[in-house]
């Protein structure tokens, strides 16, 4: 059955992602676009991003400098209230524990209505020729799991509780769409297209937006055909009850 949904007008959001870029590539317009409404949003990346690189000449510590510097850059283009950084190996994360207990703390630190992942039931899409990240995959999976139940349940986690961090019971969880006729729900990115597209820029070690310029904007005006909008994120809503 298809759900119908009100207009998402969140107070308090927190994009979980793997890598730097993933959010901006994503959801960066969407990100924007609740940061104009008003909403406080802030950025989770659990891996270090120390493995994407080509160049021989290049160490992991650098690269991971270098793509917090980018992700920070990227996120001031977008609105973003602030970023917060794990240093789970790049292509090694998994679904544990201790990624879960972390991804619940910072839930419960911001408090957040909204919570944007990457949908990790996607494991590869043959017509696309994309096989799905496993860090992409493991970080969704941790986040819905963080989402419910662990930081909504006292009893999970108590060491959270000790330090601090109260129980927080997220509302609404985004999951970014890969196939945009999966989506339930569409943030209208219109006003929005040209910050995502300069945020993007910001990641100079990963990409290069002059060539992907017309995909991203081909991309996102497809999602938005179903929508009355010229672009579009296309994401799977879930209403937490």
């Amino acid at each position: 059955m298809t759900r119908t949904y009100s207009k998402l007008d969140p107070a308090v959001v927190l994009g979980v992602a793997a890598h730097a870029d993933d959010l901006d590539y994503y959801a960066g317009g969407s990100m924007a676009v609740f940061a104009e409404q008003g909403a406080k949003v802030y950025y989770l990346i659990l891996t270090d991003g120390s493995k994407g690189s080509s160049d021989r000449t290049m160490t992991p510590e650098r690269l991971r400098d270098i793509r917090r510097e980018e992700q920070r850059s990227a996120a001031k283009v977008l609105g973003i209230t602030d970023v917060f950084f794990c240093d789970y190996s790049d292509g090694m994360l998994e679904n544990t524990a201790q990624v879960k207990k972390d991804i619940a703390r910072v839930i419960r630190q911001v408090k957040s209505d909204t919570v944007v992942t990457l949908d990790p039931a996607v494991l590869y899409l043959p017509e696309q020729g994309l096989i799905n990240h496993p860090d992409h995959r493991a970080a969704g999976q941790a986040v819905l799991d963080a989402v419910y139940p662990l930081a909504r349940d006292h009893m999970s986690f108590p060491e959270l509780l000790a330090d601090g961090y109260e129980p927080h019971a997220v509302k609404t969880v985004l999951l970014a769409c890969f196939d945009p006729e999966a989506a339930t729900f569409a943030v209208d990115i219109s006003a929005t297209i040209e910050r995502k597209l300069q945020a993007l820029g910001a990641h100079a070690s990963q990409l290069s937006v002059q060539e992907m310029k017309q995909t991203l904007h081909a991309s996102a005006a497809k999602a938005a055909a179903r929508y009355g909008c010229a672009y579009a994120e296309p994401f799977i809503r879930i209403d937490v009850d």
